[in-house]
């Protein structure tokens, strides 16, 4: 199912072809190189004073952890991602070792996820992230400490165009992509250059 974004000008395939399904093959298996690979794109993200602070825990499907993973996800994200190859939990180290805080480490680790998430779908597979789960929860499950922050699990394997999803799945995974207007997203009214032959104006 090709789901590109249909973008107002043109943006690297990856990204313009990059969605989330629910739709997982139950059959297929992460082996160990390909976990690697998803995990050493996520090491090399850009981060704050290169503090590295994401940490990630990698539950393949019928591993013990997965079962505990899959327990603290909210009802709404369990009955797909039950057939998901791997969940994984990513966390943020909030405090360093020395006891200093890391102001940046959530949106470090939102980096790190989203290379994950390019490098799976260079590789043929598919990222679904998740806010819905229980993050107490998740952090009793896997005796995380006040230092390292639940941030997001992702689902994570190859797409499986014939899976049955129960609604309301089905009909969210055909349904088209949309993003709000560039500009709505803008702090500044300045959406464009100015044309050939103008000169700068101030905003």
């Amino acid at each position: 199912m090709l789901k590109a974004a249909q973008t107002s000008v043109p943006i690297h395939p990856l990204l313009a072809q990059r969605w989330s399904p629910r739709g997982f093959d139950a059959e297929h298996q992460l082996d160990d190189q390909t976990v690697l690979v998803l995990l050493e794109a996520a090491r090399w993200a850009p981060s704050a004073a290169n503090s590295q602070p994401w940490r990630f825990l990698v539950a393949r499907r019928n591993e013990p952890a997965f079962a505990q993973l899959l327990a603290v996800l909210s009802p709404g994200n369990q009955p797909w991602a039950e057939r998901a190859s791997a969940l994984v939990l990513v966390a943020a180290e909030v405090v360093d070792e020395e006891g200093k805080t890391r102001p940046w480490a959530h949106y470090d680790t939102g980096q790190a996820v989203a290379a994950l998430s390019l490098q799976a779908e260079a590789i043929g597979l598919s990222a679904h992230q998740m806010g819905g789960f229980d993050v107490a929860a998740a952090a009793r499950q896997f005796g995380l400490d006040a230092a390292l922050s639940p941030v997001v699990v992702v689902a994570l394997g190859r797409r499986d165009e014939a899976n049955p999803l129960p609604e309301p799945y089905a009909a969210r995974e055909t349904a088209s992509r949309a993003r709000s207007p560039l500009s709505s997203l803008l702090l500044s009214s300045l959406l464009l250059a100015p044309a050939s032959g103008q000169t700068d104006q101030a905003a």
